[in-house]
Order: C-alpha cells, then structure tokens, then sequence
C-alpha cells in the first residue's frame, strides 16, 4: 500500500536534487558500466536531463500475471493454466532469510539509500575503470525490479523483452525516474516484497513462492537458510545457477550467498558454516500446467473454457482485453462441468473406439433449460502425442474445434419442427416410390432450384403413403423431401437459426439448399445437443454455457456470460417432435438401440453418404446428448474398418452411435430420478409400411466394440446386416444426384448425400 504524502521537507528537496542529478548519472552508468569504449564524453547531460524531465510522473505497477484455476461444478480442479507459473503473496508469505539473503547479494545499502546508491555507482565505476570490463553494476534493488516490471509487461513477446533488458541511456533513465517514484511511494519492505513476487527464479518459475516449490516442494515462508541463499543467487543468472542442471556452480554461488549474510550481520559465522557444509537438497516439482494435465478426458473442455474467455464480451470489450485478462491470469473459473456425466461419457466412448483407431467416437451433453456444458468427450485423447490431437472434435471451428461432420438425418426433426410451426399438421401425409425428382424448391433469395435428380428411401421396401411419425420412426428420406418443400427452405432455415444453427462447424456459410433435409451441413455435437435440448425443454433454445462463476486475484466476481435463452418453437411443437423421435427409440424405430429402459427416450439417428459418418443425438428430460463417430484422418466409410478391437460390418446411427449414446446417458443418469415427457396423443400414421417391412425380432445389430445388444437381441452368427424394411439405410442411401441439390441462383452446391 501506498504512503500518504509524509516524506518531509528536507527529504523532498533532497529527492528533488536527486532527480535533477539523476539523468547526468544515468549518462554515466551507460557510459561508465556498459559501454566503456564509448566512455561519457558523447553523451550531452543537458539532453539527458531533458529526456529525463519529459518522461510522465506516474508509474503504475500492473498486477502480476498468476495461474488459474479451472473448476468443475463440485469445485473439483480440473486443471491449473497460467502464461506465468506465478503465485502472488504477502510480506508474511516470504521467509524473512531470503529478503536478507537478496539484500545482501545484490544490494547490501538497500536500506541506506533511495532510488539511487551513490556509493555504488562509484565503487562499480572504479572497479570497472581498474578492471577494464562492466563486471559489477550499480542498479539497485528498486531499479531492477522497475525493469522487472517492464520484462514482465513484455510477455511472451521477444523483442519487447528485448527492449525493456536493452543497456541504453533511455531505459536507463526511465527506470531511474520511475525507481525514484517507486521509493517515494511505497516502503523499502513493499519493493522488496514486490520484487520476489516478479522475478524470474529459473525453471518457468516466477516469483519466490513458485520457485520454492519448484526447487524445494515447500512455501516460500517455510524456506530454510540453505535454501533461501539458493534462491537469492538465482536471480542474477537463472539459468548460470540452475541447481537442477548446474548443481556445482549453483552451491557456489549459494555459498557466497551465504558469506555475504554473515559478513553483514544477518546470520552468524557458525550457522554459515552449516549451511555452507550442507549439500544442494533439491525436491523438484515439475511444472504441471495446462489443459493437458486434466484427467477424465477433460483437456477439450477445459480448452472450450479457455476459448470462452478469449472469445466472450463478458470478459472483456475487445480481444486485447480478454486476452490481457487470461494472461493476467489469478483467476477461479467455475465451470458447469459435471463430473459424473463426464466420467461416464469417457468411458463410454473410449470403450468403444481405441485412440489408435481411424474412426473416433465423440459426445456432448448438455442440460435442457439452462444450456450448461455437463460433459464433452472424444476417444481420441487430448495433446500433442502420437494418436492424440489437441482439436476438440464436439466444437465448431471457432472454438477450437474442426469443421464438424456432415449430420445425416439427425436434420429431420427441425425440419419436423419448422413444418409444424408454419400450421402443418403432424398428419400430413405423402405417397412416393422408393425413389423419386427431388421437388421443387426456391432459396431464400427466390432463386429457384431446378427440378430433377432422385432422392430415394434407404430400402425400396419403403414406398407408400407416410405421416409425419411413421416417417421420422422409419427416416423416410421422401417423405421428408416433400415436408421440406412445401414448409419451405426458408422456414427450415430460420427454424434452424433459433436452434443455434446459423452457420456450420467451419465457419461457412449455412448451406440452405434441398439436401438440408438430409443432413448436408457439417455441424458439431454440441450445436446439435444444443438444438435438441430445445425440444426437451418445450421450445426453450438455450445456447450452450460452459461458465458460472469467476472470482478475480482480489477474490471479487467477475462478470460471466449470462444465460442466453429464447422461445425457438412452441411448446405444442417441441413436445409433439418429441413424442414422434421417442417411436424412433421404440421397438422397429431406427435408433431401437439407443432407447434406455428406465426412463422416456427421444432421440434421431443419422448416417451419411457411404457410411462415413454415423449420428445418434437424443434426450431425456435431464439432460441431451449428440454422438458422432467419423473416420476423423481421411473420412472414409466406416464399414469394414476396426473400432474398438472389432471390425464395422454394418455402419448406421443406430448400431455404432447409438450404443455408446445409450451407456453414456444411461450412466451419467444412474441413480437420478426419472423425469417424464409432456404426452402428446399422434395421429394413427396412415398406412404404416406393411408387416412384411417390419424388423424381424433378431434384426439388432451388435455394436462394433463391444457395446450393448439391441433390445431386440443379438443377430445370428455372420448376419451383420439388418433386414430390409428396419427404416436404416443401404449404402448410398439418400444420396440426391448432382442436379438435385443446385439453385438456378442464389447459394452454391449442396454437401454430401446423405442417408438415415
């Protein structure tokens, strides 16, 4: 803290001649101490005095850049992040032997003297001038620690380190000014505290208490004497002295260290001795920072959290201030991490794929109503190893994520949606083929998509007429065709955006073209957890939140991004999607293999063209979750490739995704009570597809690394394929021709065909 103006009078005019006096003396010190060839005899003392006069009074000392820590929502730590490996504390927080032992390596006047040391100067001067060389200097404790200050606002950025470390007469004379103003407003303890607090001890550690434990295991106020004098010979060359890689010179210059304290008084010559015949007793910690030290696979969202703060305003008006604030560091950011959730999601997708395996298994989870983040897992793990990536696979890019997958139909439901909110009924009904000319349809700029190209069911046992349930329970690709044209892509696109869907995963514009409705877009599993949520909440849109709370180094709260809610949908619509995506969990739906058994289920599959990427996103009413798997290297079909120590024979939503979708809800939410779904009465879906396109009891596929059976049972031994009619589709199911997905104008091509 600051002392109130009680320097006296004849102490300020003695300061008033030293500042006047101050800028001559800097012209020396370069001169004199770091450029002898040159010599004083170029450097004009009136300019000096000048410069010295124009630099600005003030001097603020920023706050020191600290760790943070990340905390789940228990207040379990889920990783400590820091630019600099720093731990500020108090005076009482520093041993009283290593401010002594400082003073007395590296300015025995301290307490003697203000800003400047007089008699040093002149003793480096001359012991320089006898030597020839700039062997001792002259700065003084508070003029090294204003270039502490100036290294440390430098940050990672060399050149300005560079500078700020630079022997030039103007930096010499700004830390003169500035050290005299340091003096003349805070006391000799507060420097000294202060300056241990700053310095670089060597080993990422900055300041005395990191550097006590990353040295000794221990506190900076539990140092003993052999190890205080280490410390304080550290600091004129951290890595000269390094213990860990120089242990000789290191006890050298500790050994000097202690000499110094007992000449000036500070210890006696006995417990010099002692110390002295000590040997260097090092108990290292390595730095154990950064997302990358987060257990349960936690490293993606620990990194989501960090983005958050780097990307929202709540943390700051523009990108330099939120980045300042992270660096700053000292921060306690709780988290709406939940560890459970987060176990059991883990362990579901890294039993179902090997982080060696090509395809890799991805899931989020959030809850509906609040949008909060409760788990996010890849089997993939996170760093920077062989078969390990530091791309959180569950974001869009701009969150540290890839460029999302395609969705396959996992898009239905919203298109679902924005039928029933522009007045269509649940019953609206469609007869088709197996396949048949995608219809006509207008872009949003009222360019008009060509007619022509197919779009086709995924088994050609599917054709007669559908209503909306019948067809979201089977995934009938015409079906859906025709809702989407006569809602409009306009309305599906709007609906979309009240989902959270404005854009996809890479940034590129939303693709708002025919093949929509099929899941063309890439988009990320959290986007998608996201959009379903909506439905488990009634309408309610809630974009996904990964933060509650953050208290500041002052232990004050910070603003946090607030809860970001909306109206997406009607209630009446949310819950009639939902009472049709739970027939698809139902015994014959597509995603039988996900439904759990002791609680309602709701949920959507999703394949894409050829089998390369799988989906099966769905919900309770506590949480909802979106599961991927995709071939992340090169996507390719994920048929015949090995997951999990077996190979893929069938790639579909409902066999590869909806497993692991099933065990990692089922055991976030084991011992929760069951909520319940509004019930909503559906319109008998007339006809059904006839009995002979129903799945046989045995049609369940097993999943590929070892998940659950079906409900219905485990298939025969070399089955692998389900039996036609099941609703899941045959390779390329879905898939429109070129033609099917171009506008005569307005917005470019359509992404993959896709399928169920």
């Amino acid at each position: 803290m600051a002392r109130q103006n009680s320097i006296g009078l004849s102490k300020k005019l003695l300061l008033a001649a030293r500042f006047t006096g101050a800028s001559v003396l800097g012209g020396v010190l370069v001169a004199g101490l770091a450029l002898p060839a040159v010599g004083a005899a170029g450097l004009g003392a009136q300019s000096a005095v000048e410069d010295f006069d124009s630099l600005p009074d003030d001097f603020v000392t920023p706050p020191l850049s600290q760790a943070s820590t990340i905390l789940d929502a228990d207040g379990g730590t889920i990783a400590t992040v820091y630019s600099r490996d720093r731990t500020v504390v108090p005076a009482d927080g520093i041993s009283p032997l290593v401010k002594a032992a400082l003073v007395d390596i590296e300015d025995s006047r301290y307490y003697q003297h203000g800003a400047v040391d007089l008699k040093g100067v002149l003793r480096a001067l001359n012991s320089n001038a006898a030597s020839g060389t700039t062997a001792q200097g002259a700065s003084t404790l508070t003029q090294q620690y204003v270039k502490n200050v100036f290294v440390d606002q430098a940050g990672d950025d060399l050149q300005k380190v560079q500078e700020a470390q630079r022997q030039t007469l103007e930096r010499k004379i700004r830390e003169l000014k500035y050290a005299i103003k340091v003096e003349e407003t805070l006391t000799k303890d507060q420097i000294l505290t202060n300056y241990l607090n700053i310095t670089f001890f060597g080993e990422k550690a900055y300041g005395v208490e990191a550097a006590a434990q990353r040295y000794f295991s221990v506190h900076a106020k539990d140092l003993t004497l052999p190890q205080a004098a280490l410390l304080a010979g550290l600091v004129q060359s951290p890595s000269a002295y390094d213990p860990i890689v120089n242990p000789n010179t290191a006890k050298q210059r500790r050994d000097t260290v202690l000499h110094k304290m007992a000449e000036y008084g500070h210890i006696t010559a006995e417990q010099a001795r002692e110390a002295i015949a000590s040997p260097i007793a090092l108990k290292v910690t390595r730095p154990h920072q950064g997302c990358i030290t987060a257990g349960l696979g936690e490293g993606f969202f620990c990194d989501y959290v960090q983005k958050t703060v780097l990307a929202d305003p709540a943390f700051g008006k523009t990108p330099e201030e939120r980045r300042a604030l992270w660096q700053r560091g000292g921060l306690q950011i709780r988290t709406t991490l939940d560890p459970k959730s987060q176990k059991a999601v883990q362990q579901a997708v890294t039993e179902h794929a090997a982080p060696s395996d090509r395809p890799a298994a991805v899931t989020a989870v959030v809850q509906p109503g609040t949008g909060k983040v409760l788990a996010m897992a890849q089997s993939r793990p996170y760093g920077l190893g062989k078969d390990q990536t530091t791309i959180n696979l569950s974001v869009p890019k701009r969150m540290g994520g890839g460029i999302g997958f395609p969705t396959g139909s996992t898009f239905k439901p919203i298109v679902a949606a924005a039928a029933l909110e522009n007045g269509i009924p649940v019953s609206r009904s469609y007869t088709s083929g197996y396949s048949m000319p995608w219809p006509a349809m207008r872009d949003c700029s009222g360019g008009r998509f060509p007619e022509g190209g197919e779009v086709h069911n995924d088994a050609r046992s599917l054709t007669g007429s559908f209503a909306m349930p019948a067809a979201m329970k089977h995934s009938v690709n015409t079906y859906f065709a025709n809702l989407e044209a006569e809602t409009g892509l306009c309305e599906v696109a709007k609906t979309a955006a009240k989902l959270g869907i404005t854009q996809q995963a890479g940034g590129e514009k939303l693709s708002v073209v025919p093949s929509m409705t099929l899941g063309s877009n890439d988009l990320s599993p959290l986007e998608m957890a996201a959009a379903y949520a909506a439905f488990a909440a009634h309408g309610t849109y809630c974009a996904p939140t990964a933060i509650t709370s953050v208290t500041g180094p002052d232990g004050k709260p910070l603003g946090v991004p607030k809860a970001a809610c909306s109206e997406a949908m009607s209630r009446t619509t949310a819950d009639t999607v939902t009472a049709m995506l739970r027939g698809v969990v139902e015994d014959g739906g597509t995603g039988d293999t996900a439904g759990l058994s002791d609680r309602p289920t709701a949920g959507k599959t999703g394949t894409t063209n050829e089998g390369r990427q799988v989906w099966f996103v769905g919900y309770t009413p506590e949480l909802a979750a979106a599961t991927v798997v995709s071939d992340t290297m090169n996507p390719a079909p994920l048929e015949g490739q090995r997951m999990g120590g077996r190979r893929i024979d069938a790639a579909f939503g409902g066999t590869v995704a909806g497993p692991i979708w099933r065990q990692a809800v089922e055991e976030a939410l084991d011992g929760v009570p069951a909520g319940e779904f509004t019930f909503v009465r559906l319109p008998s879906a007339a006809p059904e597809p006839s009995e002979s396109t129903r799945p046989t009891p045995d049609a369940g596929q097993p999943t590929p690394g070892g998940g659950r059976p079906t409900r219905g049972g485990q298939p025969t031994p070399g089955t692998g394929q389900p039996s036609p009619g099941t609703g899941r589709p045959t390779r390329g199911a879905g898939e429109p021709t070129p033609a099917a997905g171009r506008p005569s104008e307005g917005p470019g091509e359509p992404g993959p065909g896709t399928g169920q």
